[in-house]
């Protein structure tokens, strides 16, 4: 009784804010019909400034913790019933390999130029990388734990890619007669380019009606491929703990893997999930549900991560990460209007 007890200030706390972050994010609906700033973001910048106001409070950090780790873990597990790869096929195959070629060029693309131009250390590289070639906060979420990414890095990425994906909504439709693009064209970009549903919905509708079924069919597709790469990461950051562990307990003989080891209990579970979705055994409407407690979930975890950051940390990795975060996305959108052009995609 002791453990659950000891929890409970902390995540009494992170759903305090979490709550705010949904008032505000409605708050915003009342006056945009596409609201930028996700409760996410928002209560991410709600736990950092309620940090700088109030201080550490020490008898909130063990559910603090809980939140930001099990919690978020928990979460994305839950993300994988939303995961249905029917829509793959559904997108015909030239969709699915634009967003393929765009994931498998702008996430190592992202990380290089991330390391080479702007001296970043590997792990909030991944996270920018991650943010931008996918959906943003749910793969900087889902990837940080299987990295081990600090909180300071995790939020670093967050803040820094919504900004410029606020600034990204605003700017894109200037694509259109800049570049020559058609509608269903410009909306294909907008699937390929931006990286939160929400935000997606804010740059194609007011468009047209046509940009916004095409950038949210290019974008569930794009979404989808936050499976692979989960597993790809939990894959190679299992091989890499594994030998260190086992080089440093008895020299160079080769290290022994364990299925744990290899893929956390989190995104066994997401995979699972995803396959029962995918073969029907979990309905639309139980899908929904899930994914909505998932994202309220995952908005506690982003709250005790605010609650986590040191903002002078942040501070001092804040032009580099910005610089980071802006090569990324304009990598990104390089590969995604040649990708237009040479499968001529939204014609």
């Amino acid at each position: 009784m002791l453990r659950p007890l000891l929890l409970l200030p902390g995540i009494g706390l992170a759903a305090l804010l979490g709550g705010l972050s949904l008032g505000l994010h409605a708050l915003q609906g009342r006056f945009l019909a596409h609201p930028p700033l996700e409760s996410l973001v928002l209560a991410l910048l709600l736990g950092v400034v309620f940090r700088q106001v109030f201080g550490v409070i020490p008898r909130c950090l063990p559910g603090q913790s809980f939140c930001a780790k099990q919690l978020l873990e928990v979460a994305v597990l839950l993300l994988g019933a939303t995961m249905d790869v029917r829509q793959v096929v559904a997108g015909g195959p030239r969709l699915l390999i634009a967003v393929a070629l765009v994931v498998g060029i702008s996430l190592p693309g992202g990380v290089l130029l991330s390391r080479w131009l702007f001296r970043l250390e590997r792990k909030p590289a991944v996270l920018i990388a991650v943010g931008n070639a996918i959906c943003g906060n749910s793969a900087i979420a889902t990837v940080a734990p299987l990295i081990a990414a600090s909180t300071t890095e995790v939020a670093g990425a967050i803040a820094f890619t919504a900004l410029l994906g606020v600034g990204l909504v605003l700017l894109l439709p200037f694509a259109i007669p800049l570049f020559g693009l058609s509608h269903s064209q410009y909306g294909v970009l907008v699937g390929l380019s931006v990286y939160a549903v929400p935000q997606v919905l804010a740059a194609s509708y007011p468009v047209s009606e046509v940009a916004g079924q095409s950038a949210t069919l290019v974008k569930l597709i794009r979404v989808l491929f936050l499976a692979p790469v989960a597993v790809f990461f939990s894959l190679r950051e299992g091989v890499r703990a594994a030998a260190d562990s086992n080089q440093a307990a008895s020299g160079n003989r080769k290290p022994r893997l364990s299925f744990r080891q290899l893929v956390p209990w989190f995104i066994a579970g997401f995979l699972v999930l995803s396959a029962l979705r995918s073969v029907g055994l979990i309905s639309v409407s139980v899908a929904s549900g899930i994914k909505e407690a998932s994202r309220l979930l995952t908005i506690m975890g982003m709250a005790a991560l605010g609650l986590s950051v040191d903002v002078h940390a942040l501070r001092m990795a804040g032009r580099r990460t910005a610089g980071a975060v802006l090569t990324s996305l304009l990598l990104l959108l390089g590969v995604s209007l040649l990708l237009i052009s040479g499968l001529r995609l939204g014609l």
